[in-house]
C-alpha cells in the first residue's frame, strides 16, 4: 500500500515537473520570439504619378521608416513591404489588398493619389485592417463615411482651394488694382477625386471673395490635347487661374499656352505635379518662375523657432538623407517633406502608444492609439498639429489641425507667401512685365 502509494506521488511528481518543464520552454520560446509589426507602403514608383510627386513622397516615408528600422519601437521591429501602384487606382487596391491577406502586413500606409485613396480606403475599412494616408488630400476620402481604421494626417483638399482664394481675395486691391468682385478667375482641375475636391474649395472660396468666375472646366489628366482648353482661357481672359493637376498635363496645358499667347495676371498651383519644382523647371525652364503652388510647408521651410526642439535634428537628417539619394536638387520638394512628416507622426506617436498603451499592433490597438493623438501646432515637421475627428464626426479619420500654406518659386527658390503668419517674403503679383505669360 505504501508503495503504491509512493509510486503514485513520484508519478505526479513527475507530471508536475514535467509541465512545468514544457511551461517554462514555451515561456522561453515566447519570450524569444521576435516582435514585429510589418507595415506594406504604396507608393506609384511607376507612370505618370511617380514623377508627379508620387515617388518624392514615397523617399521621405522610406527615409523615416529606415531610420525607425535601425533603432525599433518599444521592442518592436519595423519591417516594411514596399508596393508599387502603377499610377492606377486599380492597382493600389489589388496591391493593397495582397499586402493584407498575403504578405500579412499589419498595416498600409502612403498613397499619393486621390483616385486611389478613396477606393482603397473603403476597401481597407471593409477588411477592419488599418490605413495611415501620408499624402493624398480628397475630401470625399472621409466625408460622412464613418471609417473607424482610416486616418490621415495630411490636409484636405477642399482647404487648398479655400486658401488659394483667400490669398488672392486679400490681395486684390492691393496687388491687382481691382475689387474682388472685378477680378476674373478661372479655376481647371483634373477630373479625378483630388482635382475635383480642390476645384470645389475654390469654388467656395471664389463665392466667399465674390469673386467674377469667368470659367470652371475639368479636363483628364492623361489628355493628350489640352488646346481646346487653352482656347477657352484665352477667350475667359482671367486675371488668375487657379489650377489643379498634376504632370505631364501642367507642362503640356502651361507649353500650349506659351504657343497660343494665353496671357493672364497670376497662376495658382494646388500641391500635385505643382509641388514638384524640378519637374516645372524641366518643362519649362525660366516660365517657371512666378508660379505659386498651395501645399503643406516644406519642412525645409517650416519655421523651426516655434517646432518642437526634438524635431530640427530630424529634419536635418531627412535633408541629408535625401540628398544622398537626389544629389544636386535646387529645391527640396514639399512631397518629399510630407511623407517623411506624416510617416513620422505614426511612427514617433501613434504607434509607441498602441504598443504601450493598447498591447500591440493590431488594427483596433492602431485605432485607439490614433484617436488618442493630440498634438499641438508645431508638433509636427509640417508645422500644424495632429488630432483626428473621431467617430459619429462627418470627417472622422482626418486631421482637423492641419493645414497648407501658398508658396512662390523665384530664382529656384520656393517661399511661403501666405499666410502672413508663416510669410517668407512678399508676393510677387501679378506677373511681371515682360514675362511670358503677363497680362500688364
Amino acid at each position: 500500500m505504501r508503495m503504491r502509494m509512493a509510486a503514485r506521488l513520484v508519478r505526479g511528481l513527475l507530471v508536475a515537473i514535467s509541465a512545468t518543464g514544457l511551461a517554462l520552454s514555451a515561456q522561453a520560446q515566447d519570450q524569444g520570439k521576435e516582435k514585429k509589426i510589418k507595415i506594406g507602403v504604396v507608393f506609384d514608383l511607376t507612370g505618370p504619378l511617380a514623377g508627379g510627386g508620387s515617388e518624392l513622397g514615397y523617399i521621405g516615408a522610406k527615409i523615416v521608416l529606415d531610420h525607425f528600422a535601425k533603432t525599433g519601437v518599444e521592442g518592436y521591429k519595423i519591417e516594411a513591404v514596399y508596393a508599387d501602384a502603377q499610377s492606377k487606382p486599380d492597382i493600389a487596391i489589388n496591391e493593397s489588398v495582397r499586402l493584407l491577406e498575403q504578405e500579412k502586413v499589419d498595416m498600409v500606409l502612403g498613397f499619393f493619389s486621390s483616385a486611389q485613396c478613396v477606393p482603397v480606403a473603403a476597401r481597407v475599412e471593409q477588411l477592419k485592417k488599418f490605413m495611415w494616408m501620408t499624402t493624398c488630400i480628397s475630401s470625399a476620402v472621409f466625408n460622412e463615411k464613418g471609417y473607424k481604421y482610416v486616418f490621415r494626417p495630411q490636409a484636405s483638399g477642399d482647404q487648398f482651394g479655400m486658401m488659394t482664394m483667400d490669398f488672392i481675395a486679400q490681395n486684390a486691391k492691393a496687388k491687382f488694382d481691382k475689387e474682388p468682385k472685378d477680378l476674373r478667375v478661372a479655376i481647371i482641375h483634373e477630373d479625378g477625386a483630388y482635382g475635383v475636391d480642390v476645384s470645389r474649395g475654390n469654388e467656395a472660396g471664389a463665392k466667399k471673395a465674390g469673386f467674377n468666375v469667368v470659367m470652371k472646366e475639368g479636363y483628364s489628366a492623361t489628355a493628350p490635347d489640352l488646346s481646346a482648353l487653352v482656347t477657352k482661357l484665352k477667350r475667359a481672359k482671367p486675371d488668375v487661374i487657379f489650377h489643379t493637376g498634376y504632370n505631364p498635363d501642367i507642362t503640356l496645358l502651361l507649353r500650349q499656352a506659351r504657343e497660343q499667347g494665353l496671357k493672364f495676371g497670376a497662376l495658382m498651383g494646388h500641391g500635385a505635379g505643382y509641388g514638384v519644382y524640378e519637374k516645372l523647371k524641366e518643362g519649362m525652364g525660366a516660365d517657371a518662375t512666378y508660379i505659386f503652388n498651395t501645399d503643406p510647408i516644406s519642412i525645409w521651410l517650416a519655421n523651426q523657432k516655434t517646432m518642437d526642439p526634438k524635431l530640427p535634428p530630424v529634419i536635418k537628417m531627412v535633408g541629408e538623407e535625401f540628398d544622398k539619394i537626389r544629389p544636386g536638387v535646387a529645391i527640396r520638394s514639399a512631397h518629399v517633406g510630407i511623407g517623411a512628416s506624416n510617416t513620422y507622426v505614426f511612427m514617433n506617436d501613434v504607434l509607441p502608444r498602441a504598443i504601450k498603451k493598447y498591447g500591440g499592433v493590431d488594427p483596433d490597438a492602431l485605432r485607439k492609439a490614433a484617436l488618442d493623438t493630440d498634438i499641438p501646432e508645431g508638433g509636427t515637421m509640417l508645422g500644424f498639429g495632429v488630432k483626428f475627428y473621431g467617430e459619429g464626426m462627418p470627417m472622422a479619420g482626418q486631421n482637423e489641425r492641419s493645414f497648407p500654406v501658398v508658396i512662390q518659386y523665384i530664382d529656384d527658390k520656393s517661399s511661403v507667401v501666405w499666410p502672413k503668419s508663416q510669410a517668407q517674403r512678399e508676393a510677387v503679383l501679378p506677373l511681371p512685365k515682360g514675362t511670358t505669360y503677363s497680362n500688364q
